[in-house]
């Protein structure tokens, strides 16, 4: 039964391996390929956004009028507004956080009951007994609870990077959704930097930059994967051991 067992746990932890296992042991001795440019339309994950829209407004024509209703400026500029446009993010975290609490809680109970003749059945207390048994101490509880508690954060992070966006979406109301993936390779390791969002133009600056905390759903992603992220990381059955046990 325990020869079962463990089986069935290999064959888990291979199928985990699965195909990552085979691609690594197809690439060894090789560098990490890059990924091919592509439409960012066209990835399998990517789900057009649909965000709260005010109402409609019908557009009001005015002849002889040089301004165009719901315009948002007078000239045109090189700012990013269409779908396909270019703009570049810029991603400056500094966050620390800081937090500790510290709990203690104490109880102590003790209760005794004086029965002398414990309800008349003092004789068959001292048959069962030893004859050092005395009705009078028969009940004589008492309880001590002791808790401690004691939590602690201390964190930090410092990002600054720059990232080229493509414009993947224009809203109703002319917010764009904006969608940004950056891969540089240094020997064996690839570093990847993912970025996407929705923004108003009204933002973007008159350097074609917006700066990430303006950027609303914003989500950024910065790793990497090569020789080094695969030392860092725990090895597969690690993982699922870390995972299983209860202790």
């Amino acid at each position: 039964m325990r020869i079962a067992r463990l089986a069935s746990l290999g064959l888990a932890v291979a199928a985990l391996a699965g195909c990552s296992a085979l691609d690594r042991l197809a690439t060894v001795g090789e560098a990490p390929k890059m990924t091919d440019i592509q439409n960012p339309q066209a990835a399998s994950s990517y789900r057009p956004i649909s965000m709260p829209m005010p109402a409609p407004m019908t557009a009001e024509r005015q002849p002889a009028s040089l301004w165009a209703a719901g315009s948002r400026g007078f000239f045109k500029d090189q700012r990013a507004n269409r779908i396909g446009d270019i703009l570049t993010v810029l991603i400056a975290i500094d966050d620390k956080a800081k937090y500790e609490n510290t709990t203690t809680r104490s109880r102590s109970n003790a209760d005794t009951a004086n029965l002398t003749s414990l309800f008349g059945l003092q004789g068959l207390l001292n048959r069962n007994l030893t004859d050092s048994a005395s009705p009078s101490a028969v009940v004589d509880l008492g309880s001590t609870l002791k808790n401690e508690g004691k939590g602690a954060i201390d964190r930090s992070e410092e990002i600054n990077l720059k990232i080229a966006a493509t414009v993947t979406q224009v809203l109703p109301n002319g917010n764009m959704v904006v969608s940004g993936r950056q891969e540089v390779k240094v020997n064996y390791e690839v570093r990847e930097l993912q970025i996407a969002g929705v923004i108003r133009p009204e933002d973007v600056t008159s350097l074609n930059t917006i700066s990430y905390e303006k950027m609303a759903e914003a989500r950024i992603s910065y790793g990497g994967r090569g020789h080094i992220t695969d030392v860092q990381q725990p090895r597969y059955g690690a993982q699922v051991l870390d995972i299983l046990l209860p202790f």
